[in-house]
């Protein structure tokens, strides 16, 4: 076993480091350093040290993590980092329904919120191939608002699994958030976990749970892209938790 590779036995290396900074941010993250960089050399200290805390922000902002996504076909896992707002039963987006996508019949629809702390890069929530990618130009409302759903900018996808199972999802754009950036395009077979695309600055992403599945998390609960079980297809058990 390379030293590299790590076990639930406690085997392998494990060290912390920074995580690597996605190259759609690295620009960014230049941009501010230059900034910074130019006011520093002008003596304008009072300027370039906040600009230092820009470019520290804005490179943490685009990190790119390593994640350990489960791997078993029973789970669907959150396509997003952050809070679970909304868990709500609703008819699918025009753009996903119908006999090609998800059908027209209400479902489990898990929202994600993403702060600007949060990582941004989404990830696909089962393996399959993406069927249908759906961009719609619209308002920047508050992400958090059950109406952002249907008036933000967004992005829809649809992905099918080999055995016919489909499963979408929506990256919605927020107040900050100004430009949806697609990784994979129509066609694309993936991987369960495996980067779909990033929002700029602050967003939401909605999920789909196939009919008869319910949510195996909570209202308030924090989740991970990739590995944050979201659900258990066909499994529909209602989750209680006591606040303390």
């Amino acid at each position: 076993m390379s030293r590299q590779e790590l076990t639930n036995r406690g085997e392998g290396v494990a060290k912390w480091s920074f995580p690597p900074v996605h190259p759609e941010g690295r620009k960014f993250g230049l941009i501010s350093a230059a900034i910074m960089t130019g006011f520093a050399i002008m003596g304008w200290s009072w300027l370039a040290w906040p600009m230092a805390g820009i470019t520290v922000w804005t490179l943490a902002f685009f990190r790119d993590p390593k994640r350990a996504t489960p791997d078993d076909d029973r789970y669907i896992v959150s396509p997003a980092d952050g809070l679970v707002t909304l868990i709500q039963e609703v008819t699918p987006p025009a753009e996903i329904s119908g006999p090609e996508g998800l059908g027209d019949e209400p479902m489990t629809r898990v929202s994600v919120f993403m702060s600007v702390f949060d990582v941004h890069i989404n990830r696909t929530p089962i393996r399959g191939t993406v069927k249908h990618i759906a961009y719609i130009a619209g308002k920047f409302l508050n992400a958090d608002l059950d109406k952002a759903s249907e008036e933000n900018e967004r992005q829809h996808f649809l992905i099918e699994r080999p055995d016919g199972l489909r499963v979408g999802f929506t990256q919605i754009a927020g107040l900050v958030a100004r430009r949806i950036v697609p990784f994979v395009k129509i066609g694309d077979t993936l991987g369960v976990g495996e980067r779909v695309g990033l929002i700029r600055f602050g967003s939401r992403v909605d999920i789909y749970l196939p009919k008869g599945t319910a949510s195996k998390v909570i209202k308030g609960q924090r989740c991970i892209a990739g590995e944050t079980i979201i659900a258990e297809i066909d499994v529909n058990e209602d989750l209680l938790a006591i606040a303390q």
